[in-house]
């Protein structure tokens, strides 16, 4: 069990003075028994080398482990709506690890799903948070301005993909970014209409559950959904019924005439405020939009008057390899909305938009009573700063590079090949989709000899073996989403147990 906090030591019984000193005397993450870190007493923190580190238990495939009384209470109390990857109860975590209830030590390629992009407890971000506690913890946006809302901000106007985008409002999930954006589009245009993506993701509230259209489950019994939303072919190969060698420029083409078909046949252009889309598309299989494609989606927003809101929420933070994933395309968004790695844990999420669209919103129709929270921005001010002082783009670029070649080994491999259908992505937000015996009877990727359910049973196996990794979509698809400061050492060993875990699964049948 974690160690009791003593109560004369925790800095909301201490003088204010006496409270800054203890934090600012706190080291890194980890430290020796008895030790402040951060200011709470700790115990032996997770340390980052590999020789002072203890080795993860590993389960024998197949190995049943009992659930602990903590996790039964869990099962017991906690809502059924919430499915869960593991019955694990995480009580530690630092960098690319995570410690659990019953001592075993993880390797973490889930990133809370694209959250802590700099790692568990990253330092900076942590000693941020804990100092902005001791000054303010909630400043409200609707009767003040708060200080580290505003120097948020400021640090990051010079990263978005368009020097137009100068205005911000900050919330707290990307369900309601998202809803926050098209409230803002169909204000700003007078229209009602919504284009979404077959395929995408934006969230499970109401408004952002009927824009999602990645998987039944996410609106099952909640019908009829806000109306005024119309989905359209998203460029990727399953979509279309084509081979995943089919050339993005022909993907794209074809969507676009998708895009064109709904235009004159479902709703007209005048009666649309705008056309939402993931650069890269999530919880539809990791794919990313060609930018052949989002020029496409540009150019006939220009032509109507309909704006286009680029959802970043996963994608954004250096998680492609660029700041933004729209990035690669060129494309000028009209509205962006940001959340996940925005402040590595903290729940945080943002609206960035031209200013003349925010300026025709009247007073008090945007709001929230957490929006913006001081000290989730404060770490978001944090994030930023590491992001820059710790070069983790260049770091991304070459973790990335070592990834995919880890999955071409694995393409090679005689004895795997025919089961691996594609690997995708950019930067550290890649998949690899394996072949399926199951699914629609008109699916032309169908194939008899692959093992059932191989993705699920990948990451399982990655389980047992020490590593936590995630499926996505409803194809066989795992994805990689691990820290972008991971080490070179951490990303080798992840991907070793991976392409193990591929091998015995397809082996068993």
């Amino acid at each position: 069990m974690l160690a009791r906090v003593s109560k004369s030591l925790h800095p909301a019984t201490l003088p204010q003075t006496a409270a800054k000193s203890l934090i600012s005397q706190a080291g890194a993450v980890g430290g020796e028994p008895g030790n402040v870190v951060r200011g709470v007493p700790s115990r032996r923190g997770l340390s980052t080398s590999s020789s002072a580190r203890p080795k993860a238990i590993i389960t024998s495939p197949g190995q049943k482990r009992s659930v602990s009384a903590l996790a039964q209470f869990g099962q017991k109390h906690v809502t059924k709506g919430l499915g869960r990857l593991t019955e694990a109860v995480f009580t530690k975590g630092e960098g690319s690890w995570v410690e659990l209830d019953d001592g075993r030590r993880m390797l973490d390629f889930t990133t809370g799903i694209g959250v802590t992009n700099l790692g568990h407890c990253h330092p900076k971000v942590s000693k941020a948070a804990a100092e902005q506690c001791m000054n303010l913890v909630h400043g409200q946006c609707s009767i003040a301005f708060n200080e580290p809302y505003l120097r948020l901000v400021e640090k990051l106007l010079p990263l978005m993909p368009d020097p137009s985008l100068d205005s911000f409002f900050l919330w707290n999930s990307g369900s309601e970014a998202v809803e926050g954006a098209i409230k803002m589009a169909r204000w700003y245009t007078g229209r009602q209409n919504i284009i979404t993506m077959q395929g995408g993701y934006h969230g499970r509230t109401f408004g952002a559950m009927a824009v999602t259209r990645s998987k039944t489950i996410y609106s099952e019994g909640c019908h009829p959904l806000m109306p005024g939303v119309f989905p359209v072919a998203f460029p990727f190969w399953h979509q279309h019924g084509l081979p995943p060698s089919t050339s993005p420029e022909e993907l794209s083409k074809l969507s676009l005439y998708q895009l064109d078909l709904v235009l004159t046949q479902q709703t007209n252009p005048k009666d649309v405020a705008a056309i939402l889309i993931e650069p890269i598309i999530g919880e539809g299989g990791y794919v990313p939009a060609p930018p052949e494609y989002l020029k496409g989606l540009r150019e006939v927003c220009d032509k109507h008057g309909i704006l286009l809101i680029i959802d970043e929420v996963q994608s954004g933070f250096l998680r492609s390899g660029k700041f933004f994933a729209v990035e690669y395309s060129g494309v000028r968004p009209d509205i962006m909305v940001i959340a996940k790695g925005l402040a590595n844990g903290f729940p945080l999420s943002g609206i960035v938009s031209r200013k003349e669209i925010t300026d025709k919103l009247s007073p008090g129709s945007m709001g929230g009573t957490y929006a913006g929270n001081a000290v989730a921005c404060a770490a978001g001010v944090a994030v930023a700063d590491a992001m820059k002082e710790e070069n983790i783009q260049d770091n991304v670029a070459a973790r990335s590079k070592e990834l995919f070649a880890s999955l071409a080994e694995l393409q090679k491999d005689s004895e795997v090949s025919s089961k691996v259908l594609d690997v995708r992505g950019k930067g550290l937000m890649v998949a690899v989709e394996f072949a399926s015996p199951t699914g629609h009877p008109n699916d032309p990727f169908l194939d008899p000899s692959a093992p059932a359910n191989l993705a699920k049973r990948v990451a399982k196996r990655c389980q047992e073996k020490g590593l936590f990794i995630l499926t996505t979509s409803v194809y066989e698809v795992i994805r990689f989403i691990p820290p972008l400061n991971i080490s070179k050492e951490d990303l080798a060993k992840g991907c070793q147990i991976f392409n193990e875990a591929v091998k015995e699964v397809v082996r068993e049948g």
